[in-house]
């Protein structure tokens, strides 16, 4: 047999070793400095040499190649490599086409649908900047979440002590406070830290994706609503702290809406500024003259919430007419047994049930609750859209109250529910006095003028009227509890006519799956896992090895 031919070069195996120093070199460029085409020169040139001197290490040239633990070292480095570049082009497309799976029961890490929309409509930069000391990481990431909607959003952490200069020209007084800016403009969103308490001793607040979109919005709509509370009927006073209704009055500040009061009695109109009127828990009637204020007002393309409680129409039954809605003067029960679960009684019936409507859309299967709530019959006209937005159970039925105020009912008596407890409605408002013809489109009806109001802006609004049987629901103390407060702040928003994005957002929270035991529990749990097990497991094996003998 012929035997390879003997290469002189023996000294070339020796570049094997220039060759790692070159790949090593290469590694430390490319992870320590930014200059990576010298690092890639770095690691081809000691590939090469490294390629050399294996090729030349053995007796003949070429033997090296031809040995069999070359052969599966190379399929080995093969495979290794294809390995690194199939994981380098993953990370690569995760990077250019970045998508998550929020898999928590409440979805804490996914914006609301309102807020995706919000974000995603921005038409300029808009930066919220945090002045606080720690990124707190649940906070980086909401606005990381905000960020990937938009490229208009970003936010910026800065230490108000590292950067006192900057700290004092947007007016902070204390670690935790939170601005938005947009075009030069800067406004306080919220704090952080409560500024009554120890630094240390209170629990920080969370960043507020409610407050957060509501300011986004602001900036995307550009308008504000003006909400008028009637006063003079028994109604809650918003003025007067202890009337209890703060807690609503708030949620709409927090809105950046304005409440005004109104007395219709001495108006005799509703103004021109106003978006939406609440008339909550009245207790007395209205005069004829404020019923067509009311009337007139809804006509215009108008927003009313009314709030009526058993056993007191407000002598808005004539107004009520016109829409097809007859209070009943009953009470709705609850005999579920769902209530206790909360600390209600059968006179608080408990929703879970909620029309497909925007101020309800959203709800899912979460519960509200109505404490001493009327039943609505709807019978609708055929130019008024409704939508039942809360139903109860179908466990619950109706009883009436005496006239001394007594509720006499039968626990086992089987429900006969659900009922309607709120309702929301709404139709076009007409173009003028000049007929118009339904199958025409809205611009080809009127004649109007152009120096008089827009015709699109006359023929596309809509009357809207949302009522609900019960006040209480949105006093303090129920507002913040289960889903009370957003269905009045959505109510409010939707009767605004604004966009569905300025809906109220639910705060995200972790539900508790902690085992509650007693001490005795506790006990024989523990008793169980250090004794009980252990013990067994070694009679078992004892057991086993006695019989195989």
């Amino acid at each position: 047999m012929m035997k390879g031919v003997q290469f002189s070069g023996n000294w070339l195996k020796f570049l094997a070793w220039p060759g790692l120093a070159l790949m090593t070199a290469g590694l430390v460029v490319s992870g320590l400095s930014n200059l990576q085409a010298i690092a890639i020169l770095l690691l081809m040139g000691g590939v090469i040499l490294l390629l050399l001197g294996l090729s030349f290490s053995g007796k003949t040239a070429g033997a090296f190649w031809q040995q069999r633990s070359t052969q599966v070292g190379t399929n080995a480095v093969i495979a290794v490599v294809s390995m690194l570049v199939i994981l380098g082009l993953v990370n690569f497309l995760a990077v250019q086409y970045s998508a998550r799976l929020d898999l928590t029961e409440t979805q804490l890490f996914t914006l609301a649908p309102a807020s995706q929309q919000t974000t995603q409509a921005l038409d300029q930069p808009v930066r919220v900047i945090i002045f606080d000391t720690v990124r707190n990481p649940r906070d980086v990431q909401l606005l990381e979440s905000y960020a990937r909607q938009s490229d208009q959003f970003s936010f910026e952490y800065i230490d108000p002590f590292a950067n006192p200069i900057e700290a004092q020209a947007f007016g902070v007084n204390q670690a935790g406070m939170v601005f938005l800016e947009v075009d030069e403009e800067r406004r306080f969103l919220q704090s952080l830290t409560d500024p009554n308490s120890f630094p240390g001793l209170a629990p920080p607040e969370p960043l507020s994706e409610r407050q957060l979109t509501n300011a986004l919005d602001q900036i995307v709509s550009d308008r504000s609503l003006t909400v008028y509370f009637v006063q003079g009927h028994g109604e809650y006073v918003i003025e007067d702290p202890q009337a209890g209704i703060q807690q609503a009055i708030t949620g709409l500040g927090d809105k950046s809406y304005v409440v005004n009061p109104l007395n219709l009695s001495e108006t005799q109109e509703v103004p021109e500024d106003a978006n939406v009127v609440v008339v909550a828990g009245p207790s007395q009637d209205f005069f004829a003259a404020e019923v067509e204020a009311l009337r007139s007002y809804l006509d215009e393309g108008g927003g009313l919430f009314l709030l009526l409680d058993p056993r007191s129409d407000a002598g808005l039954n004539r107004l009520l007419d016109d829409w097809g809605i007859l209070l009943d003067d009953r009470i709705v029960l609850d005999t579920s047994g769902a209530g206790q679960f909360v600390g209600l009684g059968p006179a608080a019936p408990i929703v879970s049930n909620y029309g497909d409507h925007p101020i309800t859309r959203e709800f899912g299967a979460e519960r509200s609750f109505f404490p001493i709530a009327r039943p609505l019959e709807i019978e609708a006209p055929s130019d008024v859209l409704s939508t039942p937005l809360l139903l109860t159970d179908a466990q619950s039925r109706a009883e009436a109250i005496s006239d001394e105020g007594d509720l006499t009912f039968d626990p086992e008596a089987p429900g006969d529910g659900p009922y309607v407890l709120g309702v929301a409605l709404s139709r076009p408002v007409d173009g003028g006095d000049a007929p118009v013809d339904d199958e025409a489109p809205a611009s080809e009806t009127d004649a109007s003028p152009p120096e008089e109001a827009p015709l699109e802006e006359t023929t596309d609004s809509e009357s809207r009227l949302v009522i609900i049987g019960n006040s209480t629901f949105a006093t303090d103390g129920a507002f913040d509890q289960l889903l009370n407060g957003d269905i009045f702040l959505n109510a409010v928003s939707w009767l605004g006519q604004g966009s569905d994005a300025t809906l109220s957002i639910r705060p995200k929270t972790v539900t508790n799956r902690q085992i509650q035991m007693t001490g005795q529990q506790a006990l024989g749990l523990g008793v169980f896992a250090i004794l009980v097990l252990p013990v067994s497991g070694v009679a078992m094996a004892i057991l086993m090895a006695w019989r195989r003998r």
